[in-house]
C-alpha cells in the first residue's frame, strides 16, 4: 500500500471485508476516508494500521465497545495503561467462561454420541432422541430449560 489505497486494496491488505470497513466507518471506529474527485475512498497507512488494530482485537474476541475504548486510549499515548489492562483482564475472564461452557458442551455431546453406535434406524437413534428431549441432557442450557418448563414460564 503506497501513500493511499482504495477500499479494496485496504480490504486485501488487512484481511477485512469491504462491508466491514464501511461498517467500522459508520459506527465511528474508523474515520471516514478522504474521497477522490471520482468519489472513491482513499485510505492511508494510518487507516491501515487502525484497521489492523481493530481486526486483531476482534480476533481476540473484544467487543466493539471495548475496541472503541482501547482505540481512544491508544490515541492518548501518555495515559496510564490501567484501563487497557482492565479491559484485557475482563476479556480473559470472558474467554475462560466460554472455554468452560465449551468443555461442558463437549462432554455432553460425547456422552450423547457414545450412547449411539449406529446400525439402527433414525426412529431408534439415541442421538436424535437425546437432542429432542432436554431431560436427557446434563449441560447447563438443558438444565435451565427444564427448570423453566417445570415453572410453566
Amino acid at each position: 500500500m503506497v501513500s493511499s489505497a482504495t477500499i479494496g486494496a485496504l480490504s486485501r491488505a488487512v484481511g477485512v471485508k469491504v462491508p466491514t470497513i464501511r461498517y467500522y466507518e459508520q459506527i465511528g471506529l474508523m474515520s471516514h476516508a478522504d474521497r477522490t474527485e471520482g468519489n472513491q475512498r482513499r485510505y492511508t497507512v494510518t487507516d491501515r494500521d487502525r484497521l489492523s488494530f481493530i481486526r486483531h482485537a476482534r480476533d481476540l474476541g473484544f467487543t466493539i465497545d471495548d475496541i472503541r475504548e482501547l482505540l481512544n486510549l491508544s490515541d492518548r499515548p501518555d495515559t496510564p495503561c490501567d484501563a487497557a489492562h482492565s479491559i484485557a483482564a475482563r476479556q480473559v475472564e470472558v474467554i475462560q467462561r466460554r472455554i468452560l461452557q465449551l468443555q461442558t458442551l463437549q462432554t455432553e455431546l460425547a456422552r450423547i454420541a457414545d450412547s449411539c453406535r449406529g446400525g439402527t434406524s433414525i426412529s431408534d437413534c439415541r442421538i436424535v432422541h437425546a437432542l429432542a428431549d432436554h431431560g436427557q441432557c446434563t449441560h447447563e442450557h438443558a438444565l435451565a430449560h427444564e427448570t423453566i418448563l417445570r415453572r410453566g414460564t
